[in-house]
């Protein structure tokens, strides 16, 4: 993947060696740290900055606080995990006031109490720019094993939960983070590799498969289209959206054909889940379109302009 906050991230990554307590380090949606029981801790962390990932408005003070824990409840999710505990530091605008401090950490609060997750920690400062926040959560896992991206195996049927696309329209604020829906998850199929969508479907989904070693085949008419996309007034098509808007934070996770069957006939959560293609021995990644053709299926969604550069897709991490 030719983008330049991954290649940053691999840069990164080849100048590290994961040693205990660290079972797996950089490269998935939360680390994972064996304690001395041998239970796995999983510890994911976001920053979030005003003017990329929100702008005031449409955003409020406690929609943001909400959305920087959110974001990482669902990498927690993304692992097959439980949230338990978050530390905030916060990066606070000098001239807007400890009213907006107390907001902003009201809204994250509220979602805190709801996942049963306790704010344990953190750091607060004020500076002369925009607002910065940084939320790092603590889980562990549902099952005896987190989930990580690198288990997908050739034969496994590819699945998402909810709808994708059009989250720019106000949905980047407000959704869930699908940890009940994971938990449901390992309750019942033993998942293979999982991840959250945030960079866009095409882009999350070429994670799993290059850290599996794998390829896919996508089936465009399979993709569920959120009702939001029909604010999309664009060229772009909604299929298009769905792959690349990003910020849906539903989760995307294979499962073997038998247990992608078992999920067909026992899923009876209100979040709905729909398997949207297969995964392949042959690395390629391709668009199975309505005319039962193929075609090459990119990493399209958001990335980081280190460069300088455009971006490779629109993103739905700034406000309209």
């Amino acid at each position: 993947m030719d983008r330049p906050e991954f290649a940053l991230i691999d840069w990164i990554r080849s100048r590290v060696t994961d040693r205990d307590p660290v079972k797996l380090g950089i490269g998935d949606d939360a680390a994972v740290l064996r304690s001395d029981t041998g239970r796995d801790w999983l510890v994911a962390t976001d920053m979030l900055m005003e003017g990329v990932d929100f702008t005031f408005p449409p955003a409020t003070a406690p929609l943001v606080g909400r959305k920087s824990l959110a974001v990482n409840l669902s990498d927690i999710a993304a692992m097959g995990g439980r949230p338990t505990a978050a530390f905030v530091s916060v990066a606070l605008p000098i001239d807007r006031g400890v009213e907006f401090a107390r907001d902003l950490h009201a809204g994250l609060l509220d979602l805190a109490n709801q996942y049963g997750v306790v704010l344990a920690g953190g750091d607060t400062n004020s500076w002369d720019g925009q607002l910065v926040i940084n939320v790092a959560v603590v889980g562990e896992p549902f099952g005896e094993r987190s989930i990580t991206r690198r288990g997908a195996l050739p034969g496994d049927w590819i699945f998402v939960t909810g709808a994708l696309g059009g989250s720019i329209h106000g949905r980047h604020l407000t959704f869930e983070p699908r940890v009940r829906e994971s938990k449901l998850l390992t309750e019942l199929v033993n998942i293979h590799a999982m991840i959250d969508i945030s960079d866009g479907l095409a882009a999350d989904l070429h994670h799993i498969l290059e850290q599996s070693r794998v390829g896919a085949i996508v089936d465009a008419s399979a993709i569920p289209l959120h009702a939001d996309l029909a604010q999309s007034r664009d060229d772009r098509g909604p299929v298009r959206h769905a792959l690349s808007d990003g910020e849906d934070f539903e989760l995307v996770f294979t499962v073997s054909s038998t247990d992608g069957q078992r999920l067909i006939q026992e899923w009876h959560d209100s979040t709905p889940i729909q398997c949207i293609g297969e995964i392949t021995a042959a690395p390629e990644c391709w668009l199975r379109t309505p005319a039962n053709s193929l075609v090459p299926l990119p990493p399209l969604g958001w990335t980081h302009p280190l460069d300088g550069g455009d971006l490779i897709e629109a993103s739905s991490h700034t406000d309209p």
